[in-house]
């Protein structure tokens, strides 16, 4: 069974559903590919299953939401009242970090781990009070779509309550992607953040 940590390198190159290669091995195999192999295997690995933002918007899991894009992804659901407004407070303060960045440099996005109660209607009013804006996505859809799409970034859970805490910060254009932990202090996230935003291509750190 591969660990989560496994999964978080796989986001890194998306190649090695059976490698034998050390953790650090495969992320720096990952960014040495060229970027349009690394692409093909991302899309084979993520692939384009549909899902639906807060907007009512179908949008493809990788050529819409993952490719040639800085991602600062998070999991959640409308209903927590524990961990989940304090990491949609940090993407809040991510969001306004990045200013006019937000939706060209970088895309933040919020995934229910709750899509049977967490509708497009519903994840709307929820981006609403967060003062989300056009590059914030909150994204549901059907059940089996979303579970998908959570598995293949490390994330299902069997509970909504048993949710990670963890932010996945991901460069694909460059092949760098990061783990932070959401109830860092928010100064803490930005500057892992910023690490990705402005990676342009060299050894992984």
């Amino acid at each position: 069974m591969r660990s989560r940590a496994y999964i978080g390198f796989l986001l890194a190159g998306v190649l090695f559903a059976c490698s034998e290669a050390s953790p650090a091995q495969t992320a720096q195999g990952a960014k040495s590919l060229p970027k349009e192999r690394r692409q093909e295997a991302a899309h084979k690995y993520f692939t384009d299953v549909a899902l639906v933002n807060q907007n009512g918007e179908t949008l493809r899991f990788y050529s819409d939401l993952i490719k040639d894009k800085v991602v600062v992804i998070n999991v959640f659901f409308t209903s927590c009242h524990g961990s989940c407004p304090p990491m949609i407070l940090s993407m809040q303060k991510i969001q306004d970090h990045l200013g006019d960045r937000l939706g060209k440099e970088a895309h933040l996005i919020s995934i229910t781990v709750d899509p049977a109660i967490d509708t497009p209607a519903l994840l709307k009013e929820y981006a609403q009070k967060f003062k989300a804006r056009p590059g914030w996505h909150f994204i549901t859809g059907r059940k089996e779509d979303v579970e998908f799409a959570l598995a293949k970034l490390g994330q299902a859970v069997k509970a909504r309550e048993d949710h990670t805490n963890i932010f996945i910060i991901g460069n694909e254009s460059t092949g760098l992607w990061k783990k932070a932990f959401g109830l860092a202090k928010p100064e803490d996230l930005l500057k892992v953040v910023a690490s990705v935003v402005t990676d342009k291509g060299e050894a992984a750190q």
